[in-house]
């Protein structure tokens, strides 16, 4: 339905003779036909649309719009849409949305209205001079079609507008429903069957990017026109979720390096059906507090995917400090890390520690005698590794 707009045409004060009005009217088709042979010429983008069945009903719409004109031009009011300029403002307005829904821009529109605004003057006010018109009316008549003419535009470019919320609206709840999917993990052949619906072609990979709300936008304008955005994270009230295509090598880089100050987490890129892997990741570098690339934490994530097992494997491996004083045996534990971290090199632990090399010595001497030859096994130092790292 067409929204409600301000008639320009409403009141215009201006009544042509009533020989004058009928000279004009007699002539409808022919100045209808040399409109639109006139915008065919100059406006080429509508050569093929003009051809044929649709030219013909492009001719009728014309002759239409001029028949409501010279209804309103005889006296009749645009202000009520039951009047004769009510069809033609809803043509105007169909139109309109009709070209939003072909994938063109008002431009060529609003040409034609400016190219058949200036055709019908011409045409129509010869025929006016000839019924006897007067130069006074004749100036009244110039204004009354251009302000006609201003109309209609008005209407098709209200109709442009509401067509692409109205599509806008549609195809943004099919990506919802097409991300909602890939996020459950749904099967493959659903997946592929949302993505058509919405008209999305599937990429080799997606990546996952959590964002703050009110930063979306702006981040989303870094990114490629295909990424889905979700204003609601799954689980995270205070962030959207931007799934984006192809987000690897240079252009991640390039990315990331964008928001560098903005509140952003990014997952790794993965296959596209995949990308519930990449959201899980970027979730949980996002939950840690990590930074912006969770690639880059990757050792981290992995030592706190399961908090309570490493608890555990920390309080195992160090059993031999436990009767030890708290002090004491945190600071045996952290030179314990520091020479598993530096392969016992006495002073780079030392440097790491803020102590001298004799203390280093003091301390490993004492967790060599808690800990014995255990120190030396390669699975004891794994599990040592993991739980102080």
């Amino acid at each position: 339905m067409a929204r409600p707009l301000t008639r320009r045409t409403a009141g215009h004060g201006v009544r042509l003779p009533a020989e004058a009005v009928a000279l004009m009217r007699a002539e409808l088709p022919a100045v209808a036909d040399h409109v639109v042979t006139t915008i065919t010429r100059e406006v080429p983008s509508y050569a093929d649309t003009f051809a044929g069945r649709m030219g013909e009903n492009i001719r009728n719409a014309v002759q239409l719009a001029l028949g409501g004109f010279l209804s309103l031009a005889s006296g009749r009011r645009g202000v009520d849409p039951r009047t004769p300029t009510g069809p033609a403002v809803e043509g105007a307005y169909q139109l309109g949305r009709g070209e939003a829904r072909s994938g063109r821009s008002t431009d060529a529109l609003l040409s034609a209205y400016r190219i058949g605004a200036r055709e019908s003057w011409r045409q129509l006010s010869s025929l006016a001079v000839e019924g006897g018109m007067d130069a006074e009316t004749v100036g009244q008549f110039a204004g009354l079609v251009f302000a006609y003419i201003d109309e209609l535009s008005a209407a098709s470019v209200a109709g442009h507008t509401d067509e692409l919320a109205t599509t806008g609206r549609v195809r943004q709840r099919l990506l919802e429903r097409l991300a909602a999917q890939l996020l459950a993990g749904a099967p493959a052949e659903r997946v592929l069957e949302a993505a058509a619906k919405a008209e999305w072609a599937p990429p080799s990979t997606l990546t996952a990017v959590l964002v703050a709300q009110p930063q979306v936008r702006p981040v989303l304008g870094r990114l490629p026109a295909a990424t889905i955005a979700l204003p609601e994270a799954p689980g995270r009230e205070d962030d959207g979720l931007l799934l984006v295509p192809d987000l690897t090598g240079p252009a991640r880089t390039r990315f990331l390096a964008g928001v560098d100050e903005r509140d952003v987490t990014a997952g790794p890129a993965r296959d596209w059906l995949a990308v519930r892997s990449s959201y899980d990741r970027a979730l949980r570098a996002r939950t840690a507090g990590l930074g912006p690339d969770a690639d880059r934490f990757l050792a981290q994530l992995v030592l706190d995917a399961d908090p309570e097992a490493r608890a555990d494997l920390r309080a195992q491996v160090l059993a031999p400090l436990a009767d030890l004083r708290p002090a004491t045996a945190e600071k045996l534990s952290e030179t314990l890390r520091a020479w598993l971290l530096h392969h016992g090199r006495r002073d780079d632990v030392a440097a790491a520690l803020f102590v001298h090399p004799q203390t280093v010595r003091y301390r490993m001497g004492q967790l060599r005698e808690l800990f014995g030859d255990s120190l030396d096994d390669p699975e004891t130092v794994l599990a040592l590794t993991v739980a102080l790292a």
